[in-house]
């Protein structure tokens, strides 16, 4: 078999330079890095030998930071100034995020645009809280491999959209790292699956971690690995079961606790610990200081716990469907299912997913670890070490069109197309003489405009003037493997050319995206009578506009019987664009087309003579 190399363009690849490169899981909870060694990927211990760092930042008073778990530590002393699962904070806006103002333990700085954290050291953004928890992925790699890194491959959820991409990329850049691509995790852990076991077929990735939840169904076949749907909650995780459990010891200490910040996140972190003990244990207990000073002990059966986070689990469940339907396969198709994230180790979750797909999951891979081991290979091959065939294909959450007139859309790139990708199409001019053409980028599954998600706005400027319809406009998507955009417009004719890169400051949770997509289900019939109704309208008034411009030039030609036939067409047009009914536009449209037929006749005549005045009929048979 014929080898392909993978590397970026212009990089050596010749076989004896081994360059340095790591795959990072930037995790919600916890965040880890891993490399290439000997031809076999592991994950980096720091000196103490953890292998999983907390995504945890403290920013003290002294101007110091902490990262980790030394921050993780004073999390119940300093919780204003300890900022952990900011992964849920990523491209995001604070407007957002209002109603969680009283929720976090720390201070959320109100305002438009991107969320602001108020800390020891002022104001911070998500962007770079990440990028601290990531200059020590790259000390500790660097510290192991003994070298600069070369580059890294970052993995993010499948359901991350533009803006929380572009927010990651950001911070890698902060961070003094050089971004090889940004990898959807559950395409990381197929990989170091995939290629761990040497399998084919279809595969489920049921990726539970802290904070965000993706259900990725892949066929991985002769190695390429091909995303065929995504689903997902980017607000649901195992922090959602340790908060039913904190309330629970809330509750049962609400007598002798105050509310205080301190003595909340104490509960929270124990709520997490118990909840992994129960993984392994029937029963567990631990031991909180109460706010007096006071030592107690909190009793937890695994049965009671199962009986709070069921629910948790099986709101999983819909996203696993709708992906199932998405890529039309049911569930006994599936040939296994890989468990990835912290969260899967419970026990019940165990159970339930293999009740789901008629199958025991998969978990010989310690699912903290497989995601960014996943990286690792994806890093080291396009660094140029790796001489094996290797393809990903990842897919687009959601679909991506333009506004055309009437406040349609119009859908360039469907959703669940592989990327990269680049996509073109050709619109047109309404208007005679139009010079200028407003381009609007949308994302969503909606056929209004108002339904669908703006991108982006920008003009193309000197279209030449021509008739309505004359000029070609192309417009061309391009998604990078990061699944960021690009969209340009060019007028055929000139070369004239504007385009403009989608980089919103916020965008889309996976609830938002979740939320869209059922929308565009529910209102599958209604969005087809509005398409209808809005294409019909559309072509009336462009029906209505031809007849304007003819008559303010040519309305001489027409004797006043002619004219009167004519006005009362028009006048039922112009009812009918008052009204809702499309087989009363299109009549009416049909009925200014008949009645003016001999005003078309008449100038068409008159521009005949215009051209031939002067000539023989012999000079045009000769020409």
């Amino acid at each position: 078999m014929a080898l392909l190399q993978i590397a970026e363009p212009g990089q050596s690849t010749a076989p004896h330079e081994h360059r340095l490169a790591v795959g990072i899981d930037l995790g919600t909870t916890h965040s880890l890095v891993a490399t290439v060694r000997s031809a076999q990927p592991e994950v980096l211990r720091d000196a103490q030998g953890r292998y999983l760092l907390p995504s945890v930042v403290q920013y003290r008073a002294d101007s110091s930071l902490r990262v980790g778990e030394e921050a993780r530590a004073e999390a119940a002393a300093d919780p204003h100034n300890t900022i952990a699962s900011v992964k849920r904070l990523m491209g995001r806006g604070a407007e957002e995020l209002q109603g969680l103002a009283g929720v976090l333990p720390y201070r959320v700085v109100a305002g438009e645009g991107l969320v602001r954290l108020q800390t020891a050291h002022g104001e911070k953004t998500p962007v770079e809280v990440s990028a601290e928890i990531l200059r020590v992925l790259r000390q500790r790699a660097e510290e192991s491999l003994g070298g600069d890194l070369t580059g890294a491959v970052i993995t993010v959820p499948a359901y991350f959209d533009d803006a929380q991409r572009q927010a990651t990329k950001d911070a890698a850049h902060l961070a003094g790292l050089s971004v090889l691509r940004l990898l959807a995790e559950p395409t990381a852990a197929a990989l170091a699956y995939g290629l761990d076991k040497g399998a084919e077929g279809l595969f489920a990735i049921y990726d539970l971690g802290g904070g965000t939840f993706d259900l990725s169904l892949l066929r991985l076949q002769k190695g390429v690995f091909e995303v065929l749907a995504t689903a997902g909650d980017a607000a649901l995780g195992g922090d959602d079961m340790d908060h039913l459990i904190a309330e629970q010891i809330l509750s049962h200490f609400a007598e002798q606790a105050d509310n205080s910040p301190a003595w909340q996140r104490q509960v929270l972190l124990a709520a997490r610990a118990i909840k992994e003990r129960l993984s392994e244990l029937e029963e567990a207990s631990v031991e909180l200081v109460l706010p007096s000073g006071e030592a107690a002990h909190w009793y937890l059966q695994r049965k009671q716990l199962e009986s709070w986070i069921e629910p948790v689990i099986r709101r999983t469940f819909a996203p696993c469907r709708r992906a199932l339907r998405d890529a039309g396969i049911r569930p006994e198709e599936i040939d296994g299912v890989v468990l990835v994230g912290g969260a899967t180790r419970v026990p019940l979750l165990r159970k339930l997913v293999a009740e789901l797909f008629g199958r025991e999951p998969l978990a010989d891979i310690d699912p903290d670890q497989v995601v960014a081991l996943g990286a690792a290979i994806q890093a080291d091959a396009l660094a140029g070490n790796q001489r094996d065939d290797l393809l990903l294909m990842d897919v687009l959450p959601l679909s991506l069109g333009l506004e055309t007139m009437g406040g349609l859309v119009e859908k360039i790139i469907p959703r669940n197309t592989p990327i990269p990708v680049a996509k073109a199409q050709e619109f047109t001019t309404f208007k005679d003489g139009q010079t200028a053409m407003s381009i609007h980028v949308l994302q969503g599954e909606r056929d209004k405009v108002e339904d669908n998600r703006s991108l982006a706005r920008f003009s193309l400027r000197g279209i030449p003037p021509l008739v309505a319809g004359a000029a070609r406009i192309r417009v061309t998507f391009q998604v990078d493997a990061d699944g960021l955009l690009e969209v340009s417009a060019e007028e055929v004719g000139t070369g004239v050319r504007a385009e403009v890169q989608v980089k919103p400051s916020y965008g889309l949770d996976d609830e938002a995206i979740t939320r869209m997509l059922r929308e565009s289900m529910d209102h599958a019939k209604e969005d087809v009578e509005q398409r209808r109704l809005a294409e019909a309208r559309v072509e009336a008034e462009r029906v209505r506009e031809a007849l304007d411009s003819a008559l303010a030039k040519d309305a001489q030609l027409l004797d006043v019987a002619e004219r009167e036939r004519i006005n009362l067409a028009r006048s039922a047009l112009l009812h009918a664009l008052g009204g809702n009914s499309v087989a009363a536009l299109n009549r009416a449209a049909e009925g200014v087309e008949k009645a003016a037929e001999v005003l078309v006749e008449r100038r068409m005549n008159q521009a005949v003579h215009k051209a031939m005045a002067g000539h023989s009929i012999e000079e045009w048979s000769e020409k």
